[in-house]
């Protein structure tokens, strides 16, 4: 080894492949007969292969006839090393047909077992192979390949293409099979010897190389999937074919999907275990194709029974199973919405009439859907965005079309139920939830809210409710009141909410007034007898109609006399109109054997001072003197019979004009307090349609400011698209009906904001 090294490389000599092949030759054979070898030996192989290749050789110049020094060719330096390739090239052959003796006629394990030795003992020899041809592979080898010479390999390649060639191609149908049959008995539950396949799957993906580019980086995986993945897949889908099949005769879906879900698992680990990663997807599709997407109709008859069920593992397994289908999912969302919008029907007709009347009772039964529905979306169904879609539509379905909407022909019904449902909620009571859980509740109620397609029907008999619990004092809670607003407000945007902020800041006024007043009277020293307070409405944020003809009792003249000028004094240019019929006071009693004290509304109160100066009036003497309308009149009267404070003299069904009334001096209450002022049933009625009544005014003028903001806009648009644009803008407020658009188009017309293009069918122009 030392003469090699220490020769000069600038008066470089001769050398024949014959003086160093024997040497070599036998190393060779050394290392692919596992023989241990000493790091010297080793350096001798290499620096023989050192030597060969970087000898002189005469060679005869064939076009010239001259010779010239194969070191020295015009091109530059010339290497040696085609002879030598072509001899390791023999050698590499012959040790695999002598090797393909021992293998051809082995079957199954056997095969395997000799196989992947073999391959493992093999490729160990030919990288140590490699390594002592180092030189050539880098001189010698790459010059051919720059070249583009077809068929020379570094040395390592070219031990994969002669095993390829003359081991892989004899013995890879019987390999293959061997390994197939092993992953079947592995699939029916048996152990097995993994490195026997990892082994052979190693080798087919080793064997893939770039033919065009041997020197190319990265894997040619076409033996690996020509020789063994697609025989796999095959054998996997009619594996699977058979099984699914077999296993639903004898067992239910249920038990199905657990044992498929068990089986893709299995597969998944398999690629894991011992074959090569980018089998995984294919595999995985095989698999889901025959075990889900072959019985997806199968499963959506199921899913129906399992929701019927409540069977919420199952329906999660059927969930992950099916969402590995593409478009798989979307029958399963179709029948959830069906499944929820029937189950909320059903849920309110069981009600049946308590349902309507009482606003409790309607929105906890809707709660109650969602609530379970919601929790199953979300534990089931991953809180896929496809079945919350589904539960969102399936809510608005039967929130707003219902057995209650239905008996009443209005689907304007869940928004009011919803808005009593709140003033249920949030006026004082005995039964007021702490603060804590009246948030949680408000938040329930944002719930329904978001579903409630009327918007604008919920907003009108909200703030005429949250009016009256503001007038009347009867807020359970002003925090509660703030955090209500403010989800709105989150909900529907500011102008949703603005009256009802504006209602809010009015009554904080009003009791800076009632103190500015009071100071007032102490200052010009001409106190009231009776005790006064007032709030100050602003006209545009209330609800409220103006109050009709009404004489006030003189005991209470004198107050409204007295505010008035002190309000005029300060705010002049504003007018002030009393509403009567918001108010209220209290009587105290000198009457009767207790003193009481009554609580009652103005009316109640106007009516009952006149027994101050007479124990009996006529009907129509009272109508006279309070100037209060004879059909309220006529209510005010029942209730303050009811109440057992007045009484008829006839004994009459009814009251009429001519009846007598007289205090009742016998009057007996376990309470000293007493609330008399009940609701009118005419008010109410009158409320009623005076809401209905306004909400369709308001609806007419908030779609033609939609049409006016759009045709500004756009200047001249087709009438099915400005409708289809009006629905679109006001369709987070409440769903316009078409027929009311084209009347607002119509008035609009009139009022010379559009016209009618000339020329054009079906087409408005804006005039500016």
């Amino acid at each position: 080894m030392s003469n090699h090294r220490s020769q000069n490389p600038g008066g470089l000599k001769q050398i024949d492949l014959d003086q160093i092949w024997g040497d070599l030759k036998e190393g060779i054979e050394q290392v692919y007969n596992r023989k241990c070898m000493p790091k010297q030996r080793y350096m001798e192989l290499y620096t023989h292969v050192y030597n060969y290749c970087t000898s002189v050789h005469q060679q005869v110049n064939k076009g010239t006839g001259s010779k010239i020094k194969r070191g020295q060719a015009s091109g530059g330096a010339q290497l040696v090393g085609l002879e030598l390739y072509k001899r390791l090239r023999e050698f590499l052959r012959n040790y695999l047909i002598t090797l393909l003796h021992d293998g051809i006629d082995l079957m199954d394990e056997d095969v395997l077992k000799f196989y992947t030795k073999q391959w493992e003992e093999y490729q160990f020899s030919s990288k140590v192979l490699n390594g002592v041809c180092a030189y050539l592979n880098r001189h010698w080898v790459r010059r051919e390949c720059e070249e583009g010479r077809k068929g020379i390999y570094e040395i390592y390649q070219l031990a994969l293409v002669t095993w390829r060639d003359h081991l892989f191609r004899q013995l890879n149908r019987q390999v293959t099979n061997a390994v197939l049959k092993l992953i079947e008995r592995e699939r029916y539950g048996e152990t097995i010897n993994t490195r026997l396949v990892s082994g052979v799957i190693n080798c087919y993906v080793e064997l893939g190389l770039n033919e065009d580019d041997p020197s190319a980086k990265g894997q040619n995986l076409t033996i690996y999937k020509e020789s063994f993945e697609n025989v796999f897949l095959e054998d996997t889908e009619r594996f699977y074919t058979r099984e699914s099949a077999e296993f639903l005769r004898q067992n239910p879906v249920t038990e199905y999907m657990k044992k498929a879900e068990q089986r893709l698992i299995e597969e998944k680990k398999r690629v894991q275990v011992y074959l090569h990663e980018t089998t995984g997807e294919r595999l995985a599709k095989t698999c889901e194709k025959v075990l889900i997407e072959k019985h997806l109709e199968m499963f959506h008859s199921e899913f129906q029974h399992l929701l019927d069920a409540d069977k919420e593992e199952d329906l999660g397994r059927m969930y992950n199973l099916v969402a590995r289908i593409a478009d798989g999912l979307g029958e399963l969302k179709n029948l959830l919405e069906s499944h929820i919008a029937n189950q909320g029907n059903n849920a309110i007709e069981k009600c049946g009439d308590a349902a309507s009347n009482d606003p409790k009772v309607y929105v906890s039964t809707i709660l109650e859907v969602h609530k379970k529905y919601n929790a199953l979306v979300l534990m089931a169904f991953s809180n896929d965005s496809g079945f919350v879609a589904a539960l969102d539509k399936a809510c608005g379905k039967f929130i707003n079309n219902n057995s209650v909407t239905k008996s009443v022909s209005s689907s304007s019904k869940s928004p009011e139920l919803l808005a009593k449902f709140c003033d249920l909620l949030l006026k004082k009571s005995s039964k007021n939830p702490e603060e804590a859980e009246l948030e949680d509740t408000l938040n329930q109620v944002m719930v329904v809210f978001k579903y409630i397609e009327d918007k604008d029907v919920f907003q009108k008999f909200y703030s005429k409710m949250l009016a009256k619990r503001l007038v009347q004092h009867m807020s359970a809670s002003d925090d509660a009141e703030a955090s209500m607003i403010s989800k709105l407000k989150q909900a529907c945007g500011f102008e949703y909410t603005s009256k009802l902020q504006r209602m809010f800041q009015d009554i904080g006024v009003s009791k800076d007034l009632n103190e500015q007043f009071r100071k007032h009277l102490v200052n010009s020293n001409e106190p009231l007898d009776i005790d006064f307070s007032i709030q100050v409405l602003s006209s545009g944020s209330w609800p409220f109609q103006q109050s009709f003809n009404f004489s006030l009792p003189t005991e209470l003249e004198r107050s409204v006399h007295r505010f008035t000028r002190f309000y005029s004094g300060r705010h002049s240019g504003r007018k002030l109109n009393w509403l009567y019929n918001m108010s209220k006071g209290e009587l105290l009693t000198n009457c009767f054997r207790n003193r009481y004290t009554l609580q009652a509304s103005t009316f109640q109160m106007a009516v009952l001072l006149h027994f101050n100066l007479s124990e009996s009036w006529s009907v129509q003497q009272l109508g006279e003197s309070t100037q209060i309308k004879s059909d309220f009149l006529l209510q005010v009267l029942q209730i303050l019979i009811k109440s057992k404070l007045l009484y008829c003299n006839e004994e009459e069904n009814e009251i009429h004009s001519n009846s007598i009334l007289s205090l009742f001096t016998g009057y007996k209450n376990k309470k000293l307090r007493v609330n008399i002022n009940m609701p009118m049933k005419a008010e109410l009625k009158m409320e009623q349609e005076t809401t209905h009544k306004h909400i369709e005014e308001d609806r007419k003028l908030l779609i033609q400011a939609a049409i006016v903001r759009i045709m500004k806009m756009r200047k001249v648009l087709k009438h099915q698209q400005l409708v289809a644009e009006v629905l679109n803008q006001l369709s987070s407020r409440f769903k316009p009906r078409v027929h009311i658009i084209k009347k607002c188009i119509d008035i609009l017309i009139e009022k010379e904001y559009l016209e009618r293009t000339e020329g054009e069918k079906d087409a408005y122009s804006y005039l500016a």
